[in-house]
């Protein structure tokens, strides 16, 4: 996932001479097609997150369309202050991409493990959170960045995840949308992030009838897509690899429950949120192994 976006972001920049990309040293083996191409509009600032997320607003208020790159928790929680009151606050067209979302620096341990970071951010006004499920809508989320202007943070995961959409559509991704995977009854699941492949993979082997949705932006929900969920479905699944509180399901209840109290749908669908305890899991193991530690995989309850 994080090749492709590196790699459309790439192509991107032939065209559009504002997109500049800041790394917090590293993205070694991913980054240096974008460096050698464009050495005008990459810079290393080595492993400063928060001097580098400044430098993207300087940058960004000369003209420049900037992505900032590093693992999970640096770019993110190490520089919220930054990121409220420079990028946010400001409007300033920063782009914060962050790959290993989840347990996808699993050995690394809980200084590695992203999983608040949808919480802290999708609270900010002005920021535009996005989380692709797969290389496919990696490529469309870096399309949109390119063309978005304003503060935005892309959440990926690392590598080897597969195409769940047809990789040779060019997919387009519309913050507020639900991106149909599979069609079903009675439950709707809405994954977000690279847990979508899990969820395809868990109805496989237990063989439910469950609609299945991607939801690739989280927040501001498209009203009619989501009043249509709520009275077509009895049960809504929302699966995620971050933590329960104030995570994605959470963003689904609190928009189901504004439906709700201002009457435009007449009943509460029953939400079941799958998503990491609220707690440290003070381990270190693959990513598969983290995901089963903590429960992510879709079961009948």
């Amino acid at each position: 996932m994080r090749n492709t976006f590196i790699n459309t972001l790439t192509a991107l920049a032939e065209n559009n001479k504002d997109i500049f990309l800041l790394c917090g040293d590293l993205g070694y083996s991913v980054l240096e097609p974008f460096a050698a191409k464009f050495p005008e509009r990459f810079l290393n600032v080595g492993i400063a997150e928060q001097n580098m997320t400044q430098v993207a607003v300087g940058l960004a208020r000369e003209g420049y369309n900037v992505f900032t790159y590093s693992i999970g928790n640096f770019p993110t929680l190490r520089c919220m202050e930054q990121i409220r009151y420079d990028v946010c606050y400001h409007k300033a067209n920063v782009k914060i991409v962050a790959v290993g979302a989840g347990y996808a620096y699993g050995p690394q341990g809980v200084s590695h493990h992203t999983t608040e970071d949808i919480a802290m951010l999708r609270v900010i006004p002005n920021m535009l959170v996005c989380a692709p499920a797969d290389p496919v809508e990696a490529a469309a989320a870096a399309r949109f960045m390119a063309a978005y202007s304003g503060p935005g943070y892309v959440r990926i995961n690392k590598s080897g995840e597969p195409c769940i959409h047809d990789p040779s559509v060019q997919l387009a991704i519309t913050p507020g949308n639900f991106l149909p995977v599979r069609v079903g009854h009675v439950t709707a699941v809405l994954s977000t992030g690279a847990m979508l492949s899990v969820v395809m993979k868990d109805l496989e082997q237990q063989t439910l009838n469950y609609a299945v949705f991607s939801v690739p932006f989280i927040g501001n929900y498209d009203r009619k897509a989501l009043i249509n969920l709520a009275e077509n479905f009895e049960e809504i699944v929302t699966i995620e690899e971050h933590q329960l509180n104030g995570g994605f399901g959470s963003s689904i209840m609190e928009a189901l429950g504004d439906l709700y109290s201002e009457r435009s749908i007449k009943r509460m669908p029953r939400v079941r949120r799958i998503g990491i305890p609220n707690k440290f899991l003070g381990m270190s193991g693959s990513q598969n192994y983290l995901r089963t530690v903590a429960k992510l995989h879709l079961a009948v309850d």
